[in-house]
C-alpha cells in the first residue's frame, strides 16, 4: 500500500488509516483485533483512536476502552511497527474530566492516560480533538459565528506547544496534530511553532467526503503549502456513501440504529446527492463506497484516509479502494454532481 510522509516528520503512514471508534460498543475486543490484523496484512500501518472512544454512545464508563483494545493487540504484535494516533478531548466532552478546555496540563494528563491504555511508552501522534474556541465541524457550519471566540488564543497555543515539547523531550510524544480546525487555527499553531522552535503541527484530521468538502478551499491551500496534510475522517459520511441508508433503511447494528440523523448527515438533501453518486458509480461499473474512498484518496492534500468498519466484509471491501484509480470521465461526473450538490448536509 502507498505510504506518505506525515507532514514534515519522518513517519511514513499508509494511505489508509484504520479508524477505531466502534471498538467497545459495536465491536468486541476480538473483532477489533481481527480488524487490526486484517488491515496490517493489507499494508495498513496507521491506526487512529481517541481518549473518549468508543462512540455510539459516548459514555464515561466506556471512555478509553478502544485504546485498551489497541494496546492489547499492540502487545501481541510488536513486530508490526504500527503508528498510532490518539486525541485529547476538548471542552464539552463530559465523558472525561467533566468537559474542560484543553490546556497544557490537560494535554499531559490525557497523553499519560492514553499511554497506560495503549501499554506504550510513547504515542506517535497526539491530536487536539476540537478547538477550545469552537468549531464549524459536526454540522455547526450553519450556525458558526467567528466573532464570539474567546480571547487568549496565543497563550493557549504557546501552552500546548510548550507542553508538547516537554513531552517529546520525555519520550512520551513524537508529534502533535489538530482536528476539526479551521485554516486560521492551523496557522496560529504553525507560526507559533516556527517562531519559538516548538513542535510543528504534523497533520489536521477533519471530515472530508463527497457530501462534505469544506476543506477544498482555504484549508487545502494551507495543507499543501505548509505540509499539514489531511487525515480525512468520515470518508463515507458515516455510511451514507455506501447507499445502505437510502429509502429509510436502518440496518440492524449500523450507526444509524444508534444515531438516526448520523449527527445531521442523514437529510433529504444528502439522500438525493447519494442517489446522484450511485448513478455515477453504476455508470462506471464501480462500487459506490470504493468510489467515494478512491476520490478522497486522489486529493493532493490528503495524507491518509481513515476508514471504519463494523464487519470484516466491510473492511475488506473498503481496503480495495487503496488500489482504485478513478478515470478522468468518472472524476468529471463526480465534479458535475458536486456542482449540483455543493453542501447537501
Amino acid at each position: 500500500m502507498r505510504r506518505t510522509l506525515l507532514g514534515r516528520t519522518n513517519l511514513q503512514v499508509s494511505a489508509i488509516c484504520l479508524g477505531s471508534m466502534t471498538w467497545g460498543t459495536q465491536n468486541t475486543e476480538a473483532e477489533a483485533h481481527a480488524q487490526m490484523s486484517l488491515a496490517a496484512d493489507h499494508g495498513v500501518n496507521f491506526i487512529d483512536t481517541a481518549e473518549v472512544y468508543p462512540t455510539n454512545p459516548l459514555t464515561r464508563e466506556n471512555a478509553g476502552l478502544t485504546e485498551k483494545y489497541i494496546g492489547s493487540w499492540l502487545k501481541a504484535n510488536r513486530h508490526r511497527n504500527t503508528i498510532v494516533a490518539s486525541k485529547v478531548a476538548g471542552e464539552g466532552s463530559a465523558v472525561v474530566r467533566d468537559g474542560g478546555i484543553i490546556t497544557g496540563k490537560i494535554l499531559r494528563t490525557a497523553i499519560e492516560g492514553s499511554l497506560r491504555n495503549l501499554q506504550s511508552d510513547c504515542v506517535d501522534l497526539y491530536q487536539l480533538h476540537w478547538p477550545n474556541r469552537g468549531s464549524y465541524a459536526f454540522r455547526k457550519s450553519w450556525t458558526f459565528d467567528p466573532f464570539t471566540h474567546p480571547k487568549g488564543m496565543a497563550d493557549h497555543v504557546a501552552d500546548v506547544l510548550e507542553t508538547a515539547e516537554d513531552l517529546r523531550n520525555e519520550g512520551k510524544l513524537k508529534h502533535i496534530g489538530l482536528s476539526n480546525e479551521s485554516a486560521w487555527g492551523v496557522m496560529q499553531f504553525v507560526e507559533a511553532a516556527q517562531a519559538n522552535n516548538l513542535p510543528r503541527i504534523a497533520s489536521i484530521q477533519n471530515e472530508y467526503n463527497l457530501l462534505y468538502r469544506t476543506f477544498d478551499l482555504d484549508l487545502a491551500e494551507v495543507a499543501c503549502n505548509e505540509d499539514v496534510g489531511l487525515l480525512a475522517y468520515s470518508p463515507l459520511a458515516a455510511g451514507m456513501l455506501t447507499g445502505k441508508y437510502q429509502q429509510g433503511h436502518i440496518p440492524p447494528g449500523s450507526r444509524r440504529a444508534f444515531n438516526p440523523t448520523l449527527h445531521g448527515r442523514h437529510h433529504p438533501r444528502s439522500l438525493l446527492a447519494v442517489e446522484d453518486y450511485k448513478r455515477v458509480a453504476a455508470k462506471h461499473g464501480l462500487d459506490l463506497a470504493q468510489m467515494a474512498l478512491a476520490f478522497v484518496l486522489s486529493r493532493p492534500f490528503v495524507t491518509s484516509v481513515i476508514i471504519g468498519a463494523t464487519t470484516m466484509g466491510q473492511l475488506q471491501s473498503n481496503l480495495k479502494a487503496a488500489d482504485l484509480l478513478l478515470s478522468k470521465e468518472a472524476l468529471a461526473d463526480i465534479s458535475a454532481v458536486h456542482r449540483q450538490n455543493p453542501m447537501p448536509m
